[in-house]
């Protein structure tokens, strides 16, 4: 018997000057555990007079955490940070009570031909800590705990689980997993989960019962603690999930919250260029109309 939930497809998506598959939130799902927002960039190739930029814009009440399969990003942050990642490492930025930043194609890459590819993931933090100071963590590729069992590579990026801890600082229970494996496998991987759990496919397929599925799609398990799957050979995947909150969380556009008041505040303030300031910059993203959702 099947143990999928719900299957959300990949939906074109764009921030600023780029386009991306938007898997999260969707309708009838707005979170999996803490995450409540997940976009797959590209892959894009970029010719020498294409880049990313995306302007200073703001968040509240969440921390963001990118991970590139290819390509380099610079982020520049309010609090003074300036990094750039590259594949396999982790900027996990904390927004907490406000924090303003930018992502653009480092200069040294602005004039070449190059690929953008990653994933770009909000966890929303807990109640009690939604209004805490704004911090920044860079964790590079080689402190992320990887090991392989059984031909299968393993990656866990944030979070705990399988007894290891990654070295990104989150603030509530959850899991950020890879896996990939370049042979047919079977996965059983329930015993190690909690929460509410999530599988997208980023390359290759998986079987789930008497059903197959391709990339681009996430896999909302009805129990995470019976996560098991077919894993097709050169298959890469993404089980994400964790303890959800007991109260709900409201999104407009790069503001999370359980309460509206302090989205209304952070529209406002945004609108009156109150939020702290990215040095070296003069542009920002204006305030969009959407609702709350």
């Amino acid at each position: 018997m099947s143990n999928v939930n719900l299957i959300i497809e990949e939906r074109a998506a764009s921030i600023g000057n780029f386009m991306v598959g938007r898997l999260l939130p969707f309708r009838q799902k707005r979170a999996v555990g803490p995450f409540v927002f997940i976009d797959h960039m590209g892959p894009a190739h970029l010719s020498e007079h294409e880049n990313l930029d995306v302007p200073p814009h703001p968040h509240i009440g969440l921390s963001t955490l990118t991970f590139l399969f290819e390509g380099s990003i610079m982020h520049k942050d309010s609090l003074g940070t300036e990094m750039e990642i590259k594949p396999g490492a982790v900027n996990w930025m904390t927004a907490g009570k406000g924090i303003v930043h930018s992502e653009r194609t480092p200069e040294y890459l602005r004039k070449t031909d190059k690929i953008l590819h990653g994933l770009q993931i909000w966890v929303a933090l807990p109640k009690e800590l939604e209004q805490m100071e704004p911090n920044f963590v860079h964790v590079e590729a080689n402190d992320i705990p990887a090991w392989e069992k059984d031909g299968v590579t393993y990656k866990l990026i944030a979070g705990e689980a399988f007894g290891q801890q990654s070295p990104v600082p989150v603030y509530s229970p959850l899991y950020f997993i890879e896996i990939k494996s370049i042979t047919a496998q079977k996965i059983n991987i329930g015993k190690d989960l909690f929460g509410e759990s999530g599988l997208y496919i980023l390359e290759g397929s998986i079987k789930s019962g008497e059903h197959t599925y391709d990339s681009k799609q996430i896999l909302i398990a009805n129990d995470s603690t019976l996560c098991e799957f077919e894993i097709a050979a050169n298959t890469t995947v993404y089980i994400f999930g964790g303890t959800p909150f007991p109260e709900e969380h409201f999104i407009f556009w790069n503001f999370v919250s359980s309460d509206k008041e302090l989205i209304e505040k952070a529209k406002q303030d945004w609108t009156a260029q109150t939020f702290p300031k990215v040095h070296g910059e003069t542009e920002f993203v204006p305030l969009p109309q959407p609702q709350i959702r």
